[in-house]
């Protein structure tokens, strides 16, 4: 079970990256859309720049918390398994 909380314990720490990660690229979106009000066309390229990173890192940490999903349910499978035979 120690190895079932600490996939636990990290996918918790994967999921606050993911959410914050999500707050921020919604908030740098909307910085974006009132840049484009602005028509600041150089602070509009740094930000769709920061944008693009954000939303590239975001995929790497869905998947990341896709595998770790997986490896739960897997280490809780192999548990069940095992208590159940005894």
């Amino acid at each position: 079970m120690d190895l079932f909380n600490g996939l636990v314990g990290e996918q918790m720490r994967t999921m606050e990256k993911l959410l914050y990660l999500q707050s921020e690229l919604e908030r740098c979106e909307e910085i974006e859309t009132q840049l484009q009000t602005l028509q600041k066309e150089t602070e509009l390229k740094d930000v769709q720049v920061e944008i693009v990173k954000m939303k590239s890192e975001l995929k790497e940490i869905q998947q990341i918390f896709e595998n770790q999903t997986e490896k739960v349910i897997k280490v809780y499978q192999e548990n069940e398994l095992k208590l159940s035979a005894t």
